[in-house]
């Protein structure tokens, strides 16, 4: 396990993502991420902090819970305004990427959690809201949202389908950094769905509905 860590490079996880597909989180994001951590902790206090994070955040007392929004029916301005304004997380973003991905930190004490694990960044983009910066890019979609968790891709996974959340679940660093990533194509899809359904609706129907 450790010699699988010690693998992991800058350009191996850009690779990786690239392989896989990762809409909300750029390249250059996770590897500064992924460097940051190597460069700060020491490599066997990074694993077995990573192996033990999952079972120590439940016992936080006064860690808030984001979970209830990463069910993906939410938008990106309802789940970050609210952060933005108890001073849970920086008003600026910390980076931005090309696809407008704003990533934005967690204040000192302010003890994110999403299914008990700590969040180490809040993502997220609404088109036309000022909150979030525009990238050079084309935006990832309307609207976006999500988190970066410190924990291995398959614990967070489990918790995350156990709730019932169609959310993208994204190994950014192995064993310790997942995303969990609405995308907003449920939303997409759910709006496309109710907009061909009023198109196709019987046009008697539709007359009759709106002489009501």
């Amino acid at each position: 396990m450790l010699q699988r860590v010690r693998e992991v490079r800058a350009g191996s996880l850009a690779r990786l993502l690239h392989r896989y597909g990762c809409p909300s989180i750029s390249v250059g994001l996770t590897n500064r991420w992924f460097n940051a951590a190597m460069k700060t902790v020491p490599l066997a206090t990074l694993t077995a902090f990573a192996a033990v994070v999952g079972g120590l955040l439940p016992s936080l007392s006064d860690a808030t819970p984001l979970e209830s929004q990463l069910d993906c029916k939410s938008s990106a301005h309802r789940f970050i305004a609210p952060l933005v304004a108890d001073k849970s997380i920086e008003a600026r973003p910390m980076r931005v990427e090309a696809n407008s991905v704003n990533a934005f930190k967690p204040t000192k004490g302010s003890e994110l959690t999403a299914y008990g694990f700590r969040v180490y960044a809040v993502l997220g983009y609404e088109r036309g809201d000022d909150m979030f910066t525009r990238g050079s890019g084309q935006p990832i979609n309307d609207s976006a949202y999500g988190v970066v968790v410190l924990a291995g891709a398959e614990t967070v996974e489990a918790k995350v389908r156990e709730s019932g959340s169609t959310a993208v679940i994204k190994q950014i660093v192995p064993m310790m950094m997942t995303a969990i990533f609405c995308d907003g194509s449920s939303m997409h899809n759910t709006t496309t769905a109710t907009a061909t359904a009023t198109a196709t609706a019987d046009p008697v129907t539709t007359e009759a509905s709106r002489n009501r």
